[in-house]
């Protein structure tokens, strides 16, 4: 776990509300996938400073919010005001405290790349979904962080990567782990959902103002892969 999700979580929290990669082109696309969750059951697994989990909970599901960080457990937390449940699990280890078909939908925004090893995640994510629940997520696009050049590379390994990012103002050293999407959609098959949509995701028009090259790169070239999967067992 790196120090921008414990040591700048405040920071990071502040820098995610209104940003290009985050607020304008992260979420209005996970969004969209996820659809109505009115009176839904919403697990959001990696939920960092509760934005998710918030907007869930005003939209009138009933929220439980999941991540490593206790940091940003605790924000989490303070946005709910007991509305919703909150607490800290390293999810390379599952969800051990969840039971089985307790969820109508999870959300897993930006947090697999984390993880080297996504089988007992997903394995747990179907159990403790109902039958024909949701699972969206999002994650790194792994064509942008291969190297075609790094002739020690491969595309269809599991690589890790460690790069400085300045999301919070700092620059801020981040390690996860580059996927081919053949081991994502694989993974989500072995574990018993079916992928029922596929995006690459399209930046908000709104960020053209803010972050005018960051748009013009993000409408040609995406970033991050959007995947809205269901529970087929």
């Amino acid at each position: 776990m790196g120090k921008m999700y414990t040591e700048f979580a405040a920071e990071y929290d502040e820098a995610i509300q209104n940003n290009a990669y985050n607020a304008l082109y992260e979420r209005p696309t996970t969004l969209a996938l996820i659809g109505d969750v009115n009176g839904r059951t919403v697990l959001d697994l990696g939920c960092g400073p509760g934005v998710y989990a918030k907007i869930f909970t005003e939209l009138g599901a009933t929220v439980t919010a999941v991540d490593v960080s206790d940091e940003m457990v605790s924000i989490t937390k303070s946005k709910l005001q007991k509305t919703g449940a909150a607490y800290a699990q390293d999810l390379s280890l599952g969800l051990p405290k969840e039971c089985d078909g307790s969820f109508d939908g999870v959300v897993c925004p930006l947090m697999i790349h984390y993880l080297q090893d996504l089988t007992l995640l997903f394995s747990d994510i179907s159990r403790v979904l109902k039958s024909g629940g949701v699972f969206v997520f999002s994650t790194h696009h792994p064509m942008i962080d291969f190297d075609p050049s790094d002739k020690s590379s491969n595309y269809f390994a599991v690589e890790k990567i460690t790069e400085e990012w300045d999301t919070t103002g700092e620059l801020v050293e981040v390690s996860f782990f580059r996927r081919s999407l053949t081991s994502i959609f694989s993974t989500l098959s072995e574990c018993g959902f079916a992928m029922e949509r596929f995006s690459e995701g399209t930046p908000d028009v709104k960020m053209k103002s803010i972050a005018p090259d960051t748009y013009e790169r993000l409408s040609r070239r995406p970033n991050f892969v959007f995947i809205r999967a269901r529970k087929t067992a």
